[in-house]
């Protein structure tokens, strides 16, 4: 359909429209979640592309290097003295490569592993990377390790700021299988790791019984990935394909949010606070959107803590009682969140929203997709989330183009987005 025929529809039928084509591809992504091509044709789908030929074409362009030209997804850690590393997926491999110039240009990349087509890299999976001061580096990345899709999260180190990797380890040894992991640098220089762990649908299983999702599960290392500690589930019911958010910075709360499964079928968020050991709180539910589907769709939502430990968080829905992207914060930890706030454009296909927070600002991106191109949007706030300034666009791409990230270091806050067309970028916000 052409946006002149979306314009004269009613705000009433576009809304009930874009929520039909977007549950129309939550399904059409769930039926394939362990065909990882599939997954990056899901995503378009939800941004609005016609067909999977036109997909496929948009996601691998042509292009059949291990370089960065032919990432799918990448992620950015900045060192101390302004270094940049990038980690990517291509062609069946993880890569690491250096940047001097702030990203503009990077070093001939290092193969960290490759798994060809096992490599898994769904619509929220990608590689994970992060850093101390000191030197020390960890990537995280997973594959499927069988037949029946089963995963292991590999991660490897650096002690020298990157110049030179570790052999890939598992992070569970003989685990039944772990997808989407998130990495998080506390101040005390423990380093966090949380995921999607099937164990419990396993246990089921092995009962003739059925459970759906997984579960999401949390460790941590104090020598940079020699021993984990603390390893253990933290909430039992989630969904399995959407990402986790965490973010442990503020050195008194630790925080992660994910799409948890509630009763009645219901796929909606949740956050939970963390003690300095990984020891979680109860889930606490963001809000009621009720979105009743029993498939995964594969969008995860994003969370950061101000210095005020302000948990701001967004999401995207399509429930019975909202649809779109929404954020809303809260100030007791929890406890009580704000009616969530619309974010964007209802008439207009929106994902993948990332917040991040820097002292009592907040910045907010996400992707829009007008029928053409993709365009990365933000919305910023400098009163730690009680106001918010009109939306601005950041960048756009008649292309491929990954989900906008949110980078931040002790006094700057990052737009990281790749796209096939122009390559990766990264543009400092503050």
């Amino acid at each position: 359909m052409k946006l002149e025929h979306l314009r004269l529809l009613s705000l009433k039928g576009r809304r009930a429209l874009l929520r039909d084509f977007m549950l129309l591809s939550t399904v059409l992504g769930s039926l394939s979640w362990c065909q990882t091509q599939d997954l990056h044709a899901q995503d378009l789908y939800a941004q609005g592309l016609p067909s999977p030929q036109h997909t496929n074409k948009a996601v691998h362009g042509g292009c059949d290097t291990k370089a960065i030209e032919c990432a799918n997804a990448a992620s950015p850690f900045i060192q101390a003295d302004g270094t940049v590393l990038l980690v990517w997926t291509a062609k069946g491999s993880v890569m690491v490569a250096k940047s001097k110039d702030g990203g503009q240009s990077f070093a001939e990349g290092m193969e960290i592993a490759h798994h060809d087509k096992f490599l898994d890299t769904g619509a929220d999976a990608r590689a994970q990377i992060t850093g101390d001061a000191f030197g020390r580096v960890m990537v995280a990345y997973a594959f499927f390790k069988d037949s029946q899709w089963n995963a292991q999260i590999n991660i490897s180190t650096s002690l020298d700021y990157g110049e030179h990797f570790s052999p890939p380890k598992p992070l569970i040894p003989k685990g039944v299988s772990e997808r989407f992991p998130s990495l998080g640098l506390d101040q005390r220089q423990r380093l966090f790791v949380t995921w999607v762990d099937k164990r419990l649908v396993h246990q089921e299983r092995l009962k003739g019984k059925k459970k759906l999702g997984g579960s999401v599960a949390l460790a941590y290392t104090d020598d940079w990935g020699l021993s984990f500690k603390g390893e253990h589930v933290v909430h039992t019911d989630s969904c399995e394909c959407c990402r986790i958010a965490l973010d442990v910075s503020m050195p008194q709360t630790k925080l992660l949010a994910y799409r948890a499964l509630f009763s009645g079928g219901l796929r909606d968020h949740a956050v939970q606070v963390l003690s300095d050991q990984g020891q979680a709180s109860a889930p606490r539910k963001v809000a009621d959107d009720h979105w009743q589907t029993d498939v995964c769709p594969h969008q995860g939502p994003t969370v950061a803590l101000s210095e005020n430990t302000t948990i701001h968080t967004a999401w995207f829905t399509q429930g019975q009682q909202r649809q779109g992207l929404f954020y809303a914060r809260s100030s007791d930890l929890g406890a009580h969140f704000s009616t969530p706030m619309a974010m964007g454009d209802l008439n207009t296909p929106e994902s993948r929203p990332y917040v991040v927070s820097l002292g009592q600002e907040v910045w907010m991106v996400w992707k829009r997709f007008d029928g053409q191109r993709s365009s990365v949007m933000m919305r910023h706030s400098s009163d730690d989330g009680q106001s918010w300034s009109h939306e601005v666009p950041l960048s756009q791409t008649a292309g491929y183009s990954d989900h906008p990230l949110l980078i931040k270091t002790s006094k700057r806050v990052y737009l990281s987005w790749l796209t096939r067309i122009e390559g990766f970028q990264l543009k400092a916000l503050n």
